[in-house]
C-alpha cells in the first residue's frame, strides 16, 4: 500500500527527527496537521490502535524537534500512543503493516528501531525504566536527558508511584510527561495557565526559587514560610501538591495540542535539574470527531472508511469467550448475592460492559493495578463475598505473588477468570498468554481449568464459582463453536476428562480450545481423542487407562510447552514408571511475534495439519 506524499509536503521530508529538527518552529503546526492525517489515512486502511496516537500528535513532534533523540532517550508507556513516533523516525512508508505478520511491532520494539529505547505493551513501566536510563546517563557524563510519558491511566499503576517516589528521593535529571486526556482538567488549560506554565519552567522563576532556597536554608523558619508561599501560589492554578511533595518539580497542566507551547516549555524544563514532571491535557481522538466522541471504540480499529459516521460492524457470528463471560457474570449475579467482579480496568475487553450497568454494587474497576486486584478479592473472599478476578492472561502475570501469597496459600475461594489465554494475535509478545499454565500448575490449593468450548467454559466457571477454593477457567480470545449453553447452575466433577473418540495405539489428550484440531486428527489417525478439561489435579485414572491400550500419549494445549499442561502428564507418567512414548505439542520456548492467531497456530504447528505433522514426525 503506497500513500501519496505530495499531499504532505512537509512530513515527505521528514525521515528521522534530525529532518524535523531541521523545519522553522513556526512549520510545526502543519508538520503536526499533516502527521495527523497521514495517521488517519493510514491506519484506516490497515487497522491498528488509533485513537490513542490522534491525542499525542503535538507531543510526539514537540518532543523529537526538542530533544536530540535517538541520543537523547524517548520512552513511552504502553505504546498504543506511539504510531506518530513511529511515522517520524524512519517508518512512515511501512506503517501500513503495522500488527500484521512480519509487519511493524504494535509497540515501541528496540529490535525495530534505534529510537525505541524500551520494549513495552504492558502499562506503567516507563517510569522506572527512564529513573535507571537517568542514573545510567549522569554515570556516562556525556549530558543525555531521558524523558518518560505516561498516561493518566497507567500513572494509576502503582509501579509508576514506586518509580516517582524513588526518582524524587535520589533526584536525577529526567523529565516525566503525564499525558492527561480526561476532560476533569480541562478548565485547567487556557492562555493564563499556558503562560504561568513558561514562567515557571523559565530560568528567571527557578534561578529565583532555587538562590532563595539556598539562601535561607540555614534558617529553617524562614524556609518553610517561604516554602508554603511558593506552594500557594502554584496551588492556586495547578494541583502541584501531590508530586511536589515526591520530590518532582511539577509544571502544567497546559495545553497538549499546542505544539508552539509545547516546544517552548519543553524546551526550558529540558535544562532544568533534578526530577520534572509536566501535566499536559490532550484530547483522545483528536482531530477526527467520531473517535473524539468515542474514543473507547476508536481505541483500536479495522479498516473503515474516514468519511462514514460508524466503524464497519462485522457480520454476526457465535459470541465470544468474552461475552460468554459476560453472560454468565449476570445470570450469576442474579441468584448469588455474594458475587462480586472485579476488572484492572478492562470493561470492555472482558466482557463486563452489561454487568457493571447492571450491578454496579458488585462490580469494581480497580484501575491499572493487578496486584491489588489480587489482593482486593483475597480481602473480599475473607469477608465471606465470593469475587471473580476478570483478568488477561499476560496481566495475570503483574499479579503473581499476590496470586500466591494472598489467595492459594490462604486457600481462599476466588474465581479467576482469564481471558486471552493462549496466541492473541496481532498486539504480540507482550500480550500472548503463554504462560498461564506453568505459572499457575505449580502453586498448591488451585484448580486450573481449560474448557473445550462456551459450552464447558460455562461449565467451568460455576464449578469454580461454587467451589471453596482458589479455581482458574482459562480462555481464549476470539470466538466459540456455537454450541449450546447449559443451564446456569450445572457444574461438572472435578478433575474427570472425557473421551470423544475411541481409536487405538495413538491417544491425543487434549487442553482446551484445540480441541476442533485434535478433533480432525484424531479421526484421520484413528487416534483416541481425550478433552483433558482439568490440568490441576490431572485425571490419572483416565491416563493409567489410556497407557494400557495405547503406544503414544500426544498432549496439545495452547500454552507453552514448557510447564505446561502436557509437562503435567510427563510428570505423572514418569513418576508412576509407565511404559508410554509422550510427545507434547504446544507453545514453543521463545517469545512469540505478532500476526493474526490462525497465522500464529499455523506457523507454529497448532492447526490441524502441523499436530498431524508432528504426530506423524514422532511414531516414524
Amino acid at each position: 500500500m503506497t500513500t501519496n506524499l505530495d499531499h504532505y509536503p512537509l512530513l515527505a521530508g521528514i525521515n528521522s527527527p534530525a529532518d524535523l529538527r531541521q523545519l522553522e518552529q513556526s512549520q510545526l503546526a502543519q508538520a503536526s496537521e499533516e502527521l495527523r492525517r497521514y495517521l488517519l489515512n493510514s491506519v484506516s486502511k490497515s487497522s491498528g490502535h488509533f485513537a490513542s496516537g490522534l491525542g499525542t500528535i503535538e507531543l510526539t513532534v514537540a518532543l523529537h524537534y526538542v530533544y536530540n533523540t535517538p541520543f537523547d532517550h524517548l520512552i513511552w508507556d504502553v505504546g498504543h500512543q506511539a504510531y506518530p513516533h513511529k511515522i517520524l523516525t524512519g517508518r512512515r512508508d511501512q506503517l501500513h503493516t503495522i500488527r500484521q505478520k512480519d509487519g511493524l511491532h504494535p509497540f515501541p520494539w528496540r529490535e525495530e528501531s534505534e529510537y525505541d529505547v524500551l520494549s513495552v505493551g504492558h502499562s506503567s513501566t516507563s517510569i522506572s525504566a527512564a529513573l535507571g536510563l537517568a542514573v545510567a546517563a549522569e554515570k556516562e557524563g556525556k549530558s543525555r536527558k531521558t524523558v518518560a510519558v505516561i498516561g493518566d491511566g497507567a500513572m494509576t499503576a502503582g509501579m509508576a508511584f514506586e518509580a516517582l517516589n524513588h526518582a524524587g528521593d535520589i533526584h536525577k535529571d529526567m523529565l516525566v510527561i503525564l499525558n492527561d486526556n480526561e476532560m476533569s482538567i480541562s478548565e485547567n488549560v487556557g492562555a493564563l495557565n499556558n503562560h504561568l506554565a513558561k514562567m515557571l519552567s523559565g530560568s528567571l522563576y527557578t534561578g529565583i526559587r532555587e538562590g532563595s532556597k539556598r539562601i535561607l536554608k540555614n534558617l529553617p523558619p524562614i524556609k518553610e514560610l517561604a516554602s508554603r508561599a511558593e506552594e500557594h501560589l502554584k496551588g492556586m492554578v495547578v494541583p502541584s501538591t501531590f508530586f511536589e511533595e515526591l520530590g518532582f518539580n511539577y509544571i502544567g497542566p497546559i495545553d497538549g495540542h499546542d505544539v508552539n507551547g509545547l516546544v517552548d516549555t519543553i524546551s526550558n524544563m529540558r535544562n532544568l535539574k533534578g526530577p520534572q514532571l509536566l501535566h499536559i491535557a490532550t484530547k483522545k481522538g483528536k482531530g477526527y470527531q467520531a473517535a473524539e466522541q468515542d474514543p473507547i471504540k476508536y481505541h483500536a480499529v479495522p479498516k473503515f472508511d474516514p468519511t462514514e459516521t460508524n466503524l464497519p460492524k462485522s457480520k454476526p457470528s457465535v459470541p465470544t469467550y468474552s461475552q460468554i463471560f459476560g453472560d454468565w457474570l449476570c445470570k450469576t449475579a442474579e441468584v448469588d448475592d455474594k458475587l462480586v467482579a472485579i476488572t484492572p480496568a478492562m470493561r470492555e475487553g472482558s466482557g463486563m460492559v452489561e454487568f457493571s450497568q447492571r450491578f454496579p454494587e458488585k462490580y469494581h474497576d480497580v484501575a491499572i493495578a493487578e496486584q491489588h486486584a489480587v489482593t482486593f478479592a483475597a480481602g473480599l473472599a475473607i469477608g465471606e463475598q465470593k469475587p471473580v478476578v476478570a483478568i488477561y492472561s499476560s496481566f495475570l502475570q503483574r499479579g503473581y505473588d499476590q496470586f500466591i501469597h494472598d489467595v492459594a496459600i490462604q486457600n481462599l475461594p476466588v474465581l479467576f477468570a482469564i481471558d486471552r489465554a493462549g496466541i492473541v494475535g496481532a498486539d504480540g509478545p507482550t500480550h500472548q498468554g503463554s504462560f498461564d499454565l506453568s505459572f499457575m500448575r505449580c502453586i498448591p490449593n488451585i484448580t486450573i481449568m481449560a474448557p473445550a468450548d462456551e459450552r464447558e467454559c460455562q461449565l467451568m466457571l460455576t464449578t469454580g464459582h461454587q467451589m471453596n477454593s482458589p479455581a482458574a477457567v482459562r480462555y481464549p480470545r476470539g470466538n466459540g463453536i456455537g454450541v449450546e449453553l447449559p443451564e446456569i447452575n450445572e457444574t461438572i466433577e472435578i478433575g474427570k476428562g472425557r473421551v470423544i473418540e475411541q481409536g487405538a495405539n495413538i491417544a491425543i489428550l487434549n487442553f482446551g480450545t484445540t480441541l476442533a484440531q485434535a478433533t480432525t486428527v484424531a479421526k484421520e489417525l484413528e487416534a483416541t481423542l481425550v478433552d483433558m478439561r482439568f490440568v490441576k489435579p490431572l485425571d490419572h485414572a483416565l491416563i493409567d487407562q489410556l497407557v494400557k491400550s495405547h503406544q503414544y500419549l500426544i498432549t496439545v494445549e495452547d500454552n507453552a510447552i514448557a510447564g505446561g499442561a502436557g509437562s503435567a502428564v510427563n510428570e505423572y507418567v514418569l513418576s508412576q514408571g509407565l511404559a508410554v512414548k509422550i510427545l507434547n505439542i504446544g507453545l514453543p520456548d521463545c517469545f512469540i511475534k505478532h500476526g493474526t492467531q490462525a497465522e500464529i497456530h499455523s506457523e507454529l504447528g497448532l492447526d490441524a495439519q502441523g499436530i498431524k505433522e508432528k504426530i506423524n514426525n514422532f511414531i516414524k
